[in-house]
């Protein structure tokens, strides 16, 4: 039997209470998402997806440190996009820990047809060219006419799928074979489709 979700923050207890509906409103709010039951009574419809797990060592004065690292992404392919990670000495709770963590990191994106080619009103596309960057990765994501399909690389179709992209010419540099980097960039360019205003989402 699942425990009742006691609220431990002031968003938490307005959505709770009903108060707050809907995930744009608490995106807005300003208060800090530090509660992933929020998420999940807001955004009831989000997919999760590991993109990485991988056996992270450290050496400390006791000797050699095993853990794992995982990295993960939640969406609901309409919108809205969640990145995050989580270590543990076992790859379950790695796992988990990391999609808690992109639960907690879901941002709303804006989508359009930026693209000269095409023109239509539907949001199929980025609204404007977008750059990101994680590391030594990096991408820029520039509006395609409808039809196109994601001209990317695997770990950047699966963000821009998650978050509801459907058409979108990349370029990228440095080492995107790092799952890791190349996601978080990925992310980080659609966080950027954000500080721009434009119509439909």
């Amino acid at each position: 039997m699942e425990e009742e979700w006691i609220p431990r923050t002031k968003l938490g207890t307005l959505v709770r209470e009903g108060k707050i509906t809907d995930i744009d409103t608490a995106l807005d709010s300003g208060l800090p998402l530090r509660e992933v039951e929020i998420i999940e009574i807001l955004l009831p419809d989000l997919a999760e997806e590991v993109l990485d797990v991988n056996m992270v060592q450290r050496m400390t004065d006791s000797g050699r440190r095993v853990k794992f690292r995982a990295v993960s992404i939640v969406g609901n392919k309409d919108g809205y996009i969640g990145f995050g990670q989580g270590k543990d000495r076992q790859a379950g709770p790695a796992i988990r820990k990391s999609i808690a963590n992109a639960k907690l990191h879901v941002i709303g994106i804006k989508r359009g047809c930026g693209s000269w080619e095409c023109g239509c009103s539907d949001p199929h596309s980025v609204p404007f060219l977008v750059n990101g960057k994680s590391g030594s990765v990096g991408i820029e994501l520039k509006p395609a006419p409808r039809g196109l399909g994601i001209a990317s690389g695997a770990t950047a179709k699966k963000v821009l799928e998650m978050a509801g992209i459907k058409d979108v010419w990349t370029r990228t540099w440095g080492t995107t074979r790092t799952t890791l980097n190349f996601a978080k960039a990925t992310y980080d360019a659609l966080r950027q489709t954000t500080m721009m205003r434009s119509g439909g989402r």
